[in-house]
């Protein structure tokens, strides 16, 4: 028996999606923003030396800088308008998030519906701006100290570069900003989302040609960039696996009486996907433990001898840091997925619409069964996120492949993709209803007319 989207699914072509004018539209719209976005990562911030610039930067880019270049599409490496990205409104979303549930006002908030959700939106737009701010202070003040071998990274340091220089950061955060909500809005798919994907796909080609040359000049052998690219499409198979699997949980709703009419009993089913935290606790675990590394690194040769083994121990592939990626993995696992999964509430609004779980009693028993299941997915997911960030960290460090195939890169470009084919696959199935409904209305006013 064959459902009747997978019929939409089967009968979709190419013919279908040329018709679809609005969502021709919309692509064309997140189309032109991203490629505004990709103009912005090349137009320098005024007063920075390129050449001094690269030569620091390269020294430093297996730290938390590489990170944020990864997130930036390498406007970061360039000191760009857009260096900051959207990450300064990621982590503001995230705090904000966190902090709903810990805060009452902001709990509160999130039960009123649109107008909570707006006034939630607006306190996170004001955090972005407040971190923007901290982080391109922080990134001013930092290349003023820094001086290369034809000299400084700032052409001409002071109050007035390091004023140019935020002003410019957090104008270009928040435009970025601005652009993921349009495309959101007129064009299609998440628009923070595709930012940071075009980012990092944009980056992506050349990290692999540079793969490919450290082949052809002989510090990697042949078999070895195979193996890599093999496990690399490995891992694409597993992320697309493992995201698109759930749990789902039967819920049944009882026979229901409206006027003299009785309903029979519904099924359906309550899904809980397996990694419900997402790419969110790797981010984390990437940004903490890299940070000291970043730190220790621009102080090396100058500062105590914790430092040099700080530099040492964390640095990518040893043991400490492998066994501190794992653990703050799965701390952030099981701290965000109780954050933005709640089975108590989730438990009361069964019992308010007069849904059960089929053997489970209404109220604390469901709640109590549902963080079962939760907790069981959450450790499943938690070691399913360590190993696709951990085993590439090693092939990082005994290959010295580029960090853009790393397991977080990875995650990032097979999520974001899913959700936009899934956006437009919904798009071209509402276009082939809204088609069927006009041919069956037309149909109809001709048999009246007939």
């Amino acid at each position: 028996m064959v459902s009747p989207a997978e019929r939409l699914a089967s009968n979709m072509n190419f013919g279908m999606f040329a018709r679809a004018e609005e969502l021709k539209q919309r692509l064309l719209f997140a189309i032109g923003a991203l490629l505004i976005y990709r103009i912005g990562t090349y137009i320098p911030v005024p007063g920075i030396d390129p050449h001094n610039l690269a030569e620091i930067f390269s020294k430093h880019a297996g730290g938390v800088l590489g990170i944020f270049d990864m997130f930036s599409g390498g406007a970061l490496g360039r000191m760009a308008i857009f260096s900051l990205a959207i990450t300064p409104y990621i982590s503001a979303s995230i705090i904000i998030q966190l902090m709903s549930a810990a805060v009452p006002y902001l709990a509160a908030l999130k039960k009123e519906g649109d107008s909570g959700r707006r006034k939630i939106n607006q306190y996170t737009r004001y955090l972005t701006v407040v971190l923007a701010i901290v982080q391109a202070y922080g990134i001013a003040v930092g290349l003023q100290n820094q001086t290369g071998a034809a000299g400084s990274v700032v052409i001409n340091p002071g109050p007035f570069f390091i004023f140019t220089a935020v002003a410019t950061l957090v104008s270009g955060t928040m435009f970025l900003m601005w652009l993921g909500e349009q495309i959101t809005a007129r064009g299609i798919g998440n628009g923070t989302s595709l930012i940071i994907f075009t980012g990092i796909v944009s980056e992506f080609p050349g990290k692999l040609a540079s793969t490919f040359e450290l082949g052809r000049t002989g510090a990697v052998s042949t078999g070895a960039i195979m193996l890599i690219l093999g496990f690399a499409l490995a891992l694409i198979y597993l992320i697309v696996f493992v995201e698109r699997a759930q749990r789902r949980i039967v819920i049944q709703y009882p026979k229901r009486q409206v006027g003299n009419k009785i309903f029979s009993g519904e099924q359906t089913h309550l899904p809980i996907k397996v990694n419900v935290a997402g790419v969110i606790p790797p981010i984390f675990a990437s940004s903490i433990l890299l940070f000291p590394l970043t730190i220790a690194s621009f102080n090396s040769g100058q500062g105590p001898e914790w430092l040099s083994w700080i530099t040492t121990h964390l640095a990518h592939g040893q043991p400490l840091y492998i066994a501190l990626y794992v653990t703050i993995i799965l701390f952030f696992s099981m701290f965000y997925t109780a954050v933005i999964f709640n089975p108590e509430e989730t438990a009361e609004n069964l019992k308010k619409n007069g849904g059960f779980v089929a053997g489970i009693r209404p109220g604390k028993n469901t709640a109590d069964y549902l963080d079962y299941v939760l907790t069981r997915l959450t450790v499943l997911g938690g070691i399913y996120l360590a190993l696709i960030c951990t085993l590439p960290e090693l092939l990082i460090a005994h290959y010295a492949i580029p960090f853009y195939l790393g397991g977080t890169s990875l995650l990032i470009i097979v999520n974001v993709t899913m959700d936009f084919v899934g956006q437009v696959q919904s798009h071209l199935f509402a276009h082939q209803y809204e088609g069927l409904i006009r041919k069956a209305k037309l149909k109809g006013r001709k048999q009246r007319g007939a």
